[in-house]
């Protein structure tokens, strides 16, 4: 259950960040396809890139996290 929190908030954020998938994928040192599989796949972030998401696209973490 909790992972389908991160899962869908994760999805949300980084679809509603105003960038292009190569553009987050770009910022965070990830393929644009990671980037898509965040998004439409049971995929999640490495906790680094989880990290680096948050910081670039200034997220809170908890949040994401499903902790408040």
């Amino acid at each position: 259950m909790k992972e389908s929190i991160i899962k869908n908030r994760l999805s949300e954020e980084l679809k509603n960040s105003g960038l292009t998938t190569i553009e987050i994928a770009k910022r965070i040192g990830v393929s644009p396809e990671m980037i898509t599989q965040y998004r439409t796949t049971k995929k999640l972030p490495k906790l680094d890139t989880f990290a680096k998401i948050c910081k670039e696209l200034d997220l809170d973490a908890n949040y994401i996290l499903g902790n408040n």
